[in-house]
C-alpha cells in the first residue's frame, strides 16, 4: 500500500512539474511580454512579471526532483493565484466548451495544493 502512495505522489509530481515545465518553456523562448502587459494593466509593478519564471520554471523543476516540493508547491500556489487574477479577475465565466475559463490554471493550483499537504514522497531527492 506505502508503495502505491509514493508512487501516487510522483505521479503528481511529475504531471504538474511537466505540465508547468511547457508554460515556463515557452515563456522562457517567446518572452514575457503578454504577462507585463498583465500585470501593468492592474497596476502593478512590472518586476511582479518576472516571478512567472520562478513559478513556471524554477519551481517546477524542483517539484519534478522532490527538493523542497512543499515549498516549491507553495510558489507555483501563489503564481496560479495571480495568473488567475490578472487574466481572469476570477470571474465565474464558462467557456465554449461549458468549463469554467481558468480552469487549467485551477487544476495546476489543486495539484500543488496536492503536494503541499501530501509532501513529495518516496522517491524524491530529500524524501524522508
Amino acid at each position: 500500500m506505502l508503495i502505491q502512495t509514493d508512487l501516487a505522489k510522483l505521479l503528481l509530481r511529475v504531471t504538474l512539474a511537466v505540465l508547468l515545465l511547457f508554460h515556463g518553456v515557452h515563456k522562457l523562448i517567446h518572452g514575457i511580454g503578454g504577462v507585463k502587459s498583465l500585470v501593468l494593466s492592474h497596476g502593478l509593478p512590472e518586476f511582479l512579471a518576472y516571478g512567472v519564471y520562478l513559478g513556471e520554471l524554477i519551481a517546477p523543476i524542483f517539484i519534478l526532483l522532490g527538493l523542497y516540493g512543499r515549498f516549491a508547491s507553495g510558489v507555483v500556489v501563489i503564481n496560479m493565484l495571480m495568473a488567475i487574477y490578472l487574466a481572469y479577475g476570477f470571474a465565474w465565466t464558462l467557456g465554449g466548451h461549458g468549463g469554467l475559463v481558468w480552469e487549467t490554471p485551477l487544476l495546476y493550483l489543486v495539484l500543488a495544493l496536492s503536494i503541499i499537504f501530501l509532501g513529495s514522497g518516496k522517491y524524491a531527492v530529500n524524501s524522508k
